[in-house]
């Protein structure tokens, strides 16, 4: 738990997975305790190529068309009438990515760096696939669709992996709960707990909360970090025994919205109760701060956690041009570097 390091959430610069995992190691190599593929081609929009990959899919109908633009323009399916969506019928495509891309990971790392899978909540796969108002009696296929494959990607590497779950849904239903937003957390928490139950025995966990990241714009706003404490504290609370909880990352910018500088954003984060074996990951690095800003803010920041964070986005570096990408790696770099 010593030593302050970086996190990369997900997607990154570069046309392969080669080249982004390449590129990520060249700046940071010795910064990092995992490594995503990068999630490039289809996957750089988080799951919007899998979304619009399921036209065709026999038991779905389009309900609402779209293209993804933006939040607006989202397209959803409705389960065609008298059918049934079952977890069997829904390949979600992260065992197959990992078959593809582990070998080029082995390729290129050397000694005792974790191959990250990132992996969406299956309540953001149900709500995003499907809407809103579809979300009940359609979440279990998700689920089980999920687990499946990090059971099968958990056989064959039971000790090196670590799933990245990310959670914008939640997240972004705690901070609209307002004064209800305890008890917003612990349900949406307590639906994270079903999911990882049911995942293998051993398997290592990290979870993402987001705020979205859509064409790098936020789907919501933070007042302050009480939402992220009481989403992290809950999720923390009633973990399953067996699983390792890694690490909590909190978004601590908002897509193209740099993070705030005032200190009494980030007071709550002085309720942050992560038990001494999770780390928690501060999502501040952004593009249009400079280091010597990062530097203080990060100062702010470990004041009021108490110990060392780790450090990262608000979300994947991928979405930004490659010149904003990378200074935001070096700024990374630079602050794990920082004494």
């Amino acid at each position: 738990m010593a030593g302050r390091k970086a996190l990369l959430v997900g997607t990154l610069p570069g046309e392969t997975a080669e080249e982004a995992m390449r590129g990520a190691l060249e700046r940071l190599g010795p910064h990092l305790r995992q490594l995503p593929d990068g999630e490039t081609g289809d996957r750089r929009i988080w799951v919007v190529g899998l979304i619009m990959s399921l036209l065709g899919h026999p038991d779905l109908e389009v309900a609402r068309e779209g293209d993804w633009s933006d939040y607006k323009h989202q397209r959803n399916y409705r389960v065609r009438r008298g059918h049934r969506l079952r977890g069997d019928s829904l390949d979600l495509g992260y065992l197959r990515w990992y078959e593809i891309n582990r070998p080029v990971f082995d390729k290129l790392v050397e000694g005792d760096l974790a191959f990250q899978v990132g992996v969406p909540g299956d309540l953001d796969m149900t709500m995003f696939t499907l809407g809103p108002t579809r979300i009940a009696g359609n979440r279990q296929p998700f689920r089980e669709a999920t687990v499946r494959d990090i059971a099968a990607i958990h056989a064959k590497s039971p000790s090196d992996v670590v799933f990245q779950l990310e959670v914008p849904v939640e997240t972004v239903f705690v901070a609209k709960a307002g004064p209800l937003g305890g008890v917003a957390a612990a349900r949406l928490a307590a639906g994270l707990h079903r999911t990882v139950g049911d995942a293998p025995t051993g398997t290592r966990f990290g979870i993402h909360l987001c705020l979205g990241d859509l064409g790098h714009k936020a789907l919501s706003r933070l007042s302050s970090t009480r939402p992220l404490v009481r989403l992290a504290n809950a999720i923390a609370d009633g973990w399953p025994s067996g699983r390792t909880l890694e690490y909590i990352h909190a978004p601590l910018a908002a897509g193209d919205e740099p993070p705030v500088t005032a200190t009494r954003f980030y007071r709550p984060l002085t309720g942050l109760r992560l038990p001494s074996t999770t780390r928690f990951v501060a999502g501040f690095l952004h593009e249009d701060r400079t280091v010597d800003d990062q530097r203080r803010l990060l100062d702010t920041i470990e004041k009021a956690v108490g110990s060392t964070v780790d450090v990262a986005a608000s979300c994947g570096l991928g979405r930004r041009g490659d010149t904003a990408a990378y200074a935001t790696m070096d700024q990374a770099r630079a602050l794990c570097e920082t004494e």
